[in-house]
């Protein structure tokens, strides 16, 4: 197997301006093709700290990938860095400065082709990997068998280089076997207890399959991975054990295939031809925002609303005055009410609601930092739980309450 180090250069990130989500994805689609990543750094954006820790990156890694520093300004060291390194000097690449005209040419930016004309400037022995989407290129230089690659830090410049360009490249140039990933979520089992049902037939899996447990919330998710040289093989072994595995957990598996609950209950929603809504108090919308980050989901998910204020729960939702005064906002009867006037306001099959305190403070009627009441109602039956997670911070409390109600819509769903 071949080893990867990954290198984030720049100040911001060490800051905590910005957050390094590049390594993430890099780690992710590296890990795909059968590249372990070994190791991350984050160094400031400095000549010496740069080679130093390219050095030791090529002390542990096949494959070294940078990200960050590449830019216009005079502050960004990466390349001349790189270039000492390698005993390698910066000169203009006519191939780089031609894609970096026409690339300011289609954008009616020609006027500051001059001001970005260092970006096609690279170490004399390196290979370049042109940047489609923005201007500093990514250039690939190799010792000893050992690959160094520099990319800007632009998350969507990123991407596309590596999906499209390093991947492949790397993928030929190792002659790297397949590696085909398949997903069982399962809930309603603590992980230490899935643990020992499966133990046996964790045990009986064939030597180039692997096991993972990766906790999500309340949901714990199975990732099955195979290794070898024929990927439709690959497909088929994975499908044979699941099959396998199935007879042990059956009645906690809500998918085999798909990783994100927002995409299991896209597929659910889609195959029965339902429509859904939603309306969120301390959720701010994160309901909403997992539901439409489906493609397609403009099929079955018809509108939302964030009722934050509690007469809006009442003028635009129909909840009861009476059940505010008598039960607080923050209560299982105003998210009952709230599920029933969404479906209604919506005309979905499906409507669900929050309301809660996220926090940092306690809600106004003294209801503790971290309780949320939710609705799922499906067509006219309805359930109402709640949740009390006072060591969430805000954010994390948002996501975490999304996650689990969408779970438990899955779980319904499956189960009528």
């Amino acid at each position: 197997m071949k080893n990867a180090v990954l290198i984030t250069i720049g100040d911001e990130i060490l800051s905590g301006n910005t957050i390094d989500t590049n390594s993430n994805f890099i780690a992710n689609e590296l890990k795909n093709i059968g590249i372990k990543v070994l190791q991350i750094f984050t160094i400031s954006d400095e000549i010496e700290t740069i080679k130093k820790t390219i050095r030791t990156a090529f002390e542990t890694g096949d494959v070294i990938i940078t990200t960050g520093g590449l830019g216009p300004t005079r502050d960004d060291k990466t390349k001349k860095a790189i270039a000492e390194f390698f005993n390698d000097e910066l000169a203009l690449d006519e191939a780089t400065f031609n894609h970096l005209k026409a690339y300011m040419e289609k954008r009616g930016r020609l006027e500051i082709l001059e001001r970005n004309r260092e970006q096609a400037f690279v170490p004399t022995r390196s290979r370049v990997f042109q940047n489609h989407f923005g201007t500093a290129p990514c250039t690939m230089m190799e010792e000893n068998g050992k690959l160094l690659f520099s990319l800007p830090g632009v998350p969507y410049e990123v991407k596309p280089l590596i999906k499209d360009q390093i991947i492949p490249y790397l993928h030929e140039k190792f002659s790297l076997n397949y590696i085909s990933t398949r997903i069982v979520s399962v809930v309603g089992i603590p992980e230490s207890i899935l643990a020992d049902i499966v133990e046996n037939w964790e045990l009986a899996l064939p030597s180039n399959l692997s096991l993972s447990y990766l906790p999500v919330g309340t949901r714990v998710k199975l990732r099955l991975t195979a290794t070898g040289s024929n990927e439709t093989a690959l497909q088929q072994q994975l499908e044979e054990e699941i099959q396998k595995l199935l007879p042990l957990i059956k009645d906690n598996v809500i998918a085999t295939s798909e990783d994100k609950i927002e995409k299991i209950l896209a597929g659910i929603l889609t195959e029965r031809k339902l429509t859904i809504s939603t309306a969120e108090s301390c959720t701010g919308g994160e309901l909403a925002k997992m539901i439409t980050s489906v493609p397609g989901s403009s099929n079955y998910f018809l509108g939302g609303i964030i009722p934050y204020a509690a007469e809006k729960k009442i003028g635009i939702l129909n909840v009861k005055k009476e059940t505010v005064e008598e039960f607080t906002v923050v209560s299982e009867q105003v998210a009952a009410e709230m599920a029933k006037g969404c479906q209604k306001l919506f005309n979905t099959d499906i409507s669900l609601s929050t309301t809660g305190v996220a926090g940092p403070g306690k809600g106004e009627d003294g209801n503790e930092v971290g309780t949320v009441f939710y609705t799922i109602r499906v067509h006219d039956t309805e359930v109402t739980s709640k949740l009390y997670m006072p060591h969430l911070e805000r954010l994390d409390f948002m996501y975490f309450v999304a996650q689990k109600i969408i779970q438990d819509l899955v779980g319904i769903l499956i189960n009528n």
